[in-house]
């Protein structure tokens, strides 16, 4: 059950799936959209425009009737004018064919936007398979066509006869109005005819736009193992990640570990917590935190510590304070300086008793930290105390 659950395309479409399918040229149309347009856009022009394209025709047919007795014979005088009344039936028919060349633009971005591609022209022989032609045939996508041609039939149809029969005194009219009355007349009966019957696509149009929005998604739906391996696949596999993380972790700790011989002290919780300082006069302005970690990690800077005689010094509001605020491999918060500076003082009078003898230096006990630096006064952002839990950041 739980395999064929993962083999339904119950997902929705991801976002490269959208992409690959926009750069295959396969976008949602709706082909009543683009005509309901195209035919609304033809008969507003004519009927804002109607009159004075009707006037200019006119005026194109009579002077094309009429020409000089020297063109008669003279060709180029016959080419001439026909090439300006060519020219004047351009400039007349102009707006109304700019109008619709602009819908015809236009009228895709309102649904799936512009796209060119060219991998609708690439060889397909599949296409050429007969089989797959009669599948096509007898589909959902064929019944849905054919109920949107019948009812394209039925409304246009219906709105038509209405029209016609509330026209129809106008109709019956003509006869007895005057020629030139009379083909106004016509004309305008025509367009309002024209504009009443194109609205009845509108209706069309307003159902087929959800349903090819709704069937694109359905279309382009995607099993949960389809979206499994596409992640897989742009984000790589969750396990190698992991992998790749828990390398990187060892090999940064490893590195870590490497540099705690070279610190000058290592200051614990006593066992919680502990950061290994460094700082070299006239080269560093501020002792650097150059290793620090949390139970096991503690443990082992201390053990690695005391195998190079380093000074391991408890002080555990210091130790907690350091984890907390001071980042590795970069200076201490200067709120510490002089807390650490105290540690650090410690230390060398340490180095020089051992090396020149003298009074033995006290180990300092209590060390001032300012309460707003211990986490166990003063909690610690969860981004500042989760950066390093018990391990090395990557």
């Amino acid at each position: 059950m739980a395999q064929d659950s993962d083999m339904e395309k119950t997902e929705q479409a991801s976002t490269k799936r959208l992409e690959q399918a926009r750069e295959e040229g396969d976008v949602p149309r709706s082909r009543e959209l683009a005509t309901c347009s195209l035919l609304m856009t033809a008969g507003l022009s004519l009927w804002v425009s109607g009159e004075s394209l009707v006037r200019q025709l006119s005026m194109l047919l009579t002077s094309s009737l009429s020409f000089e007795r020297s063109a008669a014979f003279d060709m180029s005088l016959l080419q001439h004018q026909q090439i300006n009344q060519l020219i004047a039936v351009m400039q007349s028919l102009g707006p109304i064919a700019g109008a619709l060349i602009l819908v015809a633009m236009f009228s895709p971005v309102l649904i799936g936007g512009w796209l060119f591609s060219g991998h609708a022209l690439s060889p397909n022989f599949a296409r050429m398979n007969p089989i797959a032609g009669l599948g096509n045939m007898v589909s959902v996508r064929a019944l849905v066509e054919l109920g949107k041609a019948l009812g394209k039939a039925f409304i246009v149809g219906t709105v038509a006869w209405k029209v016609i029969r509330y026209q129809q005194p106008a109709i019956v009219g003509l006869v007895g109005e005057p020629i030139r009355q009379a083909a106004g007349h016509v004309g305008y009966l025509l367009i309002v005819c024209f504009i009443s019957i194109t609205s009845g696509l509108v209706l069309i149009a307003a159902i087929d736009v959800p349903y090819q929005l709704w069937n694109y998604a359905k279309k382009l739906r995607m099993t949960r193992q389809e979206l499994i391996q596409e992640s897989k696949e742009s984000n790589g596999n969750p396990q190698i990640k992991a992998k790749l993380r828990a390398q990187r972790r060892e090999m940064a700790r490893r590195r870590m570990m490497s540099k705690i011989p070279t610190a000058d002290v290592v200051v614990t919780n006593p066992t919680h917590y502990a950061v290994a300082l460094k700082y070299v006069e006239g080269r560093m302005s501020a002792p650097v935190v150059v290793a620090k970690g949390a139970d096991v990690i503690a443990g082992k800077i201390r053990e690695i510590a005391k195998e190079h005689g380093i000074t391991v010094l408890e002080s555990p509001p210091l130790a907690r304070a350091l984890f907390a605020h001071a980042e590795l491999d970069e200076q201490i918060p200067e709120a510490l300086y002089i807390a650490v500076a105290e540690v650090l003082a410690y230390v060398f009078q340490l180095r020089s008793y051992q090396s020149n003898g003298g009074l033995v230096p006290q180990v300092p006990k209590e060390i001032n930290v300012p309460d707003e630096l211990d986490p166990a006064l003063t909690p610690v952002a969860p981004s500042r105390a989760a950066a390093t839990p018990g391990a090395v950041n990557e």
